[in-house]
């Protein structure tokens, strides 16, 4: 299973020291989701090698990972962009992830081993640990972890690498969209509840449960969005 994770993986992000591409693709994918590198910007090949400390082809290879996962285009006499987005884009998104998040997470309450129950009870205590002075960045990291542990624990690496893609698009996108639309930005209480309700389902072995919740979170952010499309 080791190996065939590695041939899946994009992200490069599967647990093992990443590699020197592995890195600078990482450094650069975090940078376009959280706008740091805005869309548009022009992905200059002597810029990275120095800024990221690696030589000519690992950059090569991470800007190719970048386009093939959506977050670079290649134009003809431009060079590397980082890709633009649409709101829009961010509506189907969510659509596509209602489905499959619902399904992974029942996957994960009836696959779920000691260790992944224990993990679950981990995150559900710093759940409980967030308070509004920690601010949306901690808020968004500790959602994001908890989104990558039920994949994990649906020990299906083809949907866990499909749904950490739809993930890290919405999430860039997102960024861009609280910036426009205020609204959109997760209430605190809310997003506790509703992710420390389906890490219970989980621990519980609870498959329906889980699925419901999970449909019911994501449906929260999927609401908010077309209301404003």
């Amino acid at each position: 299973m080791a190996a065939v994770r590695h041939q899946l993986a994009p992200e490069f992000d599967n647990g093992a020291p990443p590699s020197l591409a592995g890195r600078a693709y990482l450094q650069l994918r975090e940078e376009i989701i959280r706008v740091e590198l805005p869309p548009g910007t022009l992905l200059r090949e002597d810029e990275l090698t120095q800024r990221l400390g690696v030589g000519r082809t690992p950059v090569r290879e991470a800007i190719q990972h970048l386009q093939r996962d959506g977050f670079a285009t290649i134009l003809p006499r431009r060079g590397t962009l980082v890709s633009e987005i649409n709101i829009t884009d961010l509506a189907a998104i969510y659509e596509v992830r209602k489905r499959l998040e619902s399904w992974a997470s029942g996957l994960a309450a009836e696959r779920a081993s000691d260790p992944d129950r224990r993990e679950a009870q981990q995150l559900i205590s710093e759940l409980e640990a967030l308070t509004a002075h920690d601010g949306y960045d901690a808020l968004l990291a500790l959602d994001r972890r908890i989104h990558r542990f039920v994949y994990r624990a649906t020990k299906n690496p083809y949907l866990a690498d499909t749904l950490e893609r739809y993930h890290n698009l919405a999430l860039r996108i997102l960024h861009v969209a609280m910036r426009r639309y205020p609204t959109l930005t997760p209430r605190l209480d809310e997003v506790v509840h509703q992710q420390r309700a389906v890490l219970d389902a989980v621990c519980h072995g609870d498959a329906d449960t889980a699925e419901r919740l999970a449909i019911a979170h994501i449906s929260t952010f999927e609401r908010a969005i077309r209301a404003v499309i």
